[in-house]
């Protein structure tokens, strides 16, 4: 099998790749944006992706393509001039290079999305479905939801299968944002007044995600459907800290305050956005994937933190 993968160089597609590489069965081609970043055997080095990028080269030849390159979800983004580069990239880029590998006849891509085209927040108890209508809010799950639908319309012109994975945050060793700032500060010690926040989170593993990416490149049964991914298991801030702790073989020094209080307090020091994502809820129901599939996350929370987390991981 014939496979091409863009984005390779990021925190999916360079895990993707070397779990790719592996498999004897697949003919792997990367797609990296610097050459300075070379580390697969088959490498394209592209200047960027876009509706101009010329795709002839990497789509001759291949059976499949695994789309995982994005302008990804930047906090505090330039609310000015975002959504034009939102979308050049993740809606034009992508659409681009689907459109010529239908063209020469690949036989499926997959697409890795974003829950966040389902939205940004669930009430506890009520979560995501692949079958919700999408209410994308910022512009990252906006241009999302437009490549999704692209692609679908796409799939129905050509025949090209289409499959479409839409993961909460992913973590694992060397994850950045949000999860890379907790730790760093469970590791200080730094007190966090998260004691008594009552949300539930949906969150997936990096190797949860690479085995369902796996599974979806030749599964008969993910032709033209969406997927949410999760660990299958939903904690609230603490417990995940507590958790992410007990990895590092540390205690949490929580402390309660009125999540009001905190979000007043992230207000007035440009941090709303991060402090929602500790205070919110959002869990994915991940039901139709283990009955459409026959999948079930790999590994659990507890096994996902102790590979970012434990001592042999650490070095």
């Amino acid at each position: 099998m014939n496979l091409l993968l863009t984005g390779a160089n990021g925190f999916v597609g360079r895990r993707l790749a070397i779990a790719l590489e592996s498999n004897p069965d697949i003919n792997l081609t990367t797609i990296i944006r610097r050459s300075v970043e070379v580390r697969f055997n088959n490498v394209i080095v592209v200047q960027g992706i876009d509706a101009n990028t010329d795709w002839s080269e990497a789509v001759k030849g291949q059976n499949i393509i695994l789309h995982a390159a994005a302008r990804t979800h930047i906090m505090k983004d330039d609310a000015a001039n975002s959504m034009a580069k939102y979308h050049r990239i993740n809606v034009e880029g992508t659409l681009n290079l689907a459109r010529q590998a239908a063209t020469v006849g690949v036989t499926r891509f997959v697409f890795i999305s974003s829950i966040k085209v389902n939205g940004e927040t669930t009430e506890i108890g009520v979560p995501f479905t692949a079958d919700d209508i999408p209410k994308p809010i910022d512009n990252y799950g906006i241009s999302k939801w437009e490549a999704e639908q692209g692609l679908l319309q796409l799939a129905a012109d050509t025949g090209m299968e289409v499959v479409i994975i839409r993961p909460p945050m992913v973590y694992g060793p060397n994850a950045k944002g949000n999860f890379a700032k907790l730790g760093a500060l469970l590791a200080k010690g730094v007190p966090l007044p998260l004691a008594t926040v009552k949300n539930r989170r949906s969150f997936v593993a990096i190797d949860n995600l690479i085995d369902l990416i796996i599974t979806c490149i030749d599964h008969p049964k993910a032709a033209n459907q969406i997927f949410l991914a999760s660990d299958g298991h939903d904690l609230s801030t603490p417990e995940l800290l507590n958790r992410m702790a007990t990895a590092m073989g540390r205690d949490a020094k929580l402390f309660p305050l009125p999540s009001r209080l905190i979000s007043v307090a992230a207000s007035l020091v440009g941090k709303k956005d991060e402090a929602n994502r500790l205070l919110t809820s959002l869990q994915v129901d991940i039901t139709k994937t283990r009955d459409v599939l026959n999948w079930s996350p790999v590994i659990d929370v507890e096994e996902g933190l102790q590979r970012c987390f434990g001592k042999n991981e650490q070095g």
